[in-house]
């Protein structure tokens, strides 16, 4: 990392302290008091590997990791815990990427500070996401809309940051993309996480997955057929936001695993 990088956290819980943000990161204000949750952590583990490709070794999701760890050994938060500064902030983690001449900046932040700055070489993309070839073919895009079609309580289920994850992964996935769409389904998903995650939200108010999967196709623009590989990143991407680490029954990640595996036992067409 080229700016901000972490500082090793004190090796045990053993301190009448938590690790605060100010300990691992150089940040300031209410943030850097606040202690470092597991739940923040997570968050920002799936950001970077949405983004990148994998979680950084020694980077600040690793960083926060070990001291949410420290934290929860000793008490000092739950192991579902978002602390109050970043959860105040609306966004809690941020792994954003700007292509430059020659270059690929990846900025990362933590309740609107940044933590650290990467400088890679620019991202090779395909025109078009593989997959995307055989118009029979369960497309993700139609998996997420099943989600919302369905009879099932899921289509019900307020939103949680387990299925913004699993939907910003899917649509990751479906587009090609690296980034977040501006206006597409996992910024609706993570905005109505956020919402629904406010202490002053009533239940009757939550913004419900068929809320935001309504209509999903229109809102990617691109899509591809629901692939072996797709079925195990979405899931990967849910349960690792879940206490439980146990996916949605009827959810996002159930949805486009039935969706690769129709595609895969469609005996003539390949994708």
């Amino acid at each position: 990392m080229s700016q901000g990088q972490p500082r090793r956290p004190p090796p045990d819980g053993s301190g009448a302290r938590p690790v605060m943000y100010g300990d691992v990161f150089d940040v300031s204000g209410e943030l850097a008091g606040q202690p470092v949750a597991p739940r923040d952590a997570a968050k920002l583990q799936s950001a970077e590997e949405a983004v990148l490709g994998e979680a950084q070794k020694g980077g600040p999701a690793a960083a926060m990791q070990s001291a949410a760890a420290i934290n929860a050994r000793a008490g000092h938060v739950g192991r579902a815990q978002v602390t109050g500064a970043i959860a105040d902030e609306g966004v809690a983690v941020a792994v954003a990427e700007t292509e430059l001449p020659g270059r690929r900046v990846v900025t990362e932040s933590v309740a609107g500070q940044v933590v650290a700055r990467l400088a890679t070489p620019p991202r090779v993309v395909a025109t078009q996401p593989s997959g995307a070839l055989d118009k029979d073919a369960v497309t993700i895009g139609r998996a997420l809309e099943s989600v919302a079609a369905a009879t099932a309580a899921a289509a019900g289920k307020p939103v949680d940051q387990s299925d913004a994850a699993a939907i910003q992964a899917a649509e990751m996935l479906a587009t090609g993309r690296t980034v977040t769409v501006p206006g597409g389904v996992a910024a609706a998903a993570q905005a109505a996480a956020d919402h629904n995650a406010a202490p002053a939200a009533r239940d009757e108010d939550r913004i419900k997955l068929r809320d935001v999967l309504t209509g999903a196709r229109g809102k990617l623009p691109a899509d591809k057929a629901a692939t072996r590989e797709d079925a195990e990143r979405v899931p990967s991407a849910e349960v690792r936001n879940r206490p439980d680490m146990a996916t949605t029954p009827g959810g996002v990640a159930d949805a486009v695993t039935a969706a690769a595996r129709l595609n895969q036992e469609r005996p003539t067409r390949s994708f």
